[in-house]
């Protein structure tokens, strides 16, 4: 049996405010390919990952195929969905962070929240052994069982963002979504954190990476595609796609480009 693509999008269009956020956006991601989602600010990276996640949806047109299917179907229960897509994004950071009216949350707290679709709050919810199980194992999969009891407000950036790697893993998802993941890290935290991608990549989960940073990309992923006004400019292999002609032609600036080891650093 032929595997659903984790994304598939037909000609989907998100307007708001009466502006085409999205402009008839065709592509897809399959399982096991890793990708970058590429482009300027406004460029419709989010936008395109609130169809995957169904917090946003598409224009609809009587007949037409459905303009955008997650594994195939395009009717998720929410909670499902979570449960086979990993987010991790400075949006969902600073929600946890904040805490919320029964407290500051834990590491293995925010952890376990994951599994049932809230943002930290365990209070009306029953918690298993096997669950906590569960959490242990995903903390120690990105290194960070040593943060199980600390609270989210306590920690550095690079540790919370650890946290939020091990809540969007412990439901054991298909696919890893990261938005802009790297905000706030310094140097050596970002590279921390993006060593523990690749090897949540090399174990088998789908990343799917929406940056403007070129450095963010790491290696092992190797496809790329860059958004420009809501729609493709280009896809497919990384070589190909990253380019100085076409960085320069879609940021509207000269971009000088090198390639180092696997990773691509860029210049305006």
């Amino acid at each position: 049996m032929t595997e659903h693509p984790v994304l598939e999008l037909v000609d989907a269009t998100v307007v708001k405010d009466g502006v085409r956020v999205l402009d008839g956006l065709t592509l897809a991601i399959r399982a096991g390919e890793h990708t970058a989602i590429v482009g300027p600010n406004g460029a419709g990276k989010t936008t395109l990952i609130n169809l995957l996640t169904h917090d946003e949806r598409a224009l609809a047109c009587p007949g037409a195929p459905p303009a955008v299917r997650v594994f195939g179907s395009e009717r998720w229960n929410v909670f499902e969905l979570r449960s086979r897509i990993g987010i991790v994004s400075t949006d969902l950071h600073q929600r946890l962070v904040s805490g919320n009216s029964f407290g500051p949350v834990t590491g293995e707290d925010a952890v376990l929240s994951g599994l049932f679709g809230t943002r930290g709050v365990l209070k009306y919810v029953t918690v298993t052994t096997a669950m906590r199980q569960r959490a242990a194992d995903a903390l120690a999969r990105v290194e960070a069982a040593h943060l199980a009891s600390k609270t989210l407000d306590r920690m550095s950036t690079g540790e919370a963002r650890r946290i939020l790697i091990a809540r969007a893993l412990v439901t054991e998802p298909q696919a890893l979504v990261l938005d802009e993941p790297s905000a706030g890290l310094d140097l050596v935290a970002r590279q921390r954190f993006l060593d523990a991608i690749a090897r949540i990549a090399d174990e088998g989960t789908t990343i799917v990476l929406v940056t403007h940073h070129i450095e963010e990309i790491l290696p092992t992923i190797g496809r790329v595609v860059l958004l420009d006004r809501g729609r493709v400019a280009a896809a497919g292999p990384k070589h190909a796609v990253l380019t100085a002609a076409r960085l320069s032609a879609v940021y509207g600036a000269p971009i000088a480009l090198q390639e180092a080891r696997g990773y691509y650093y860029a210049q305006a």
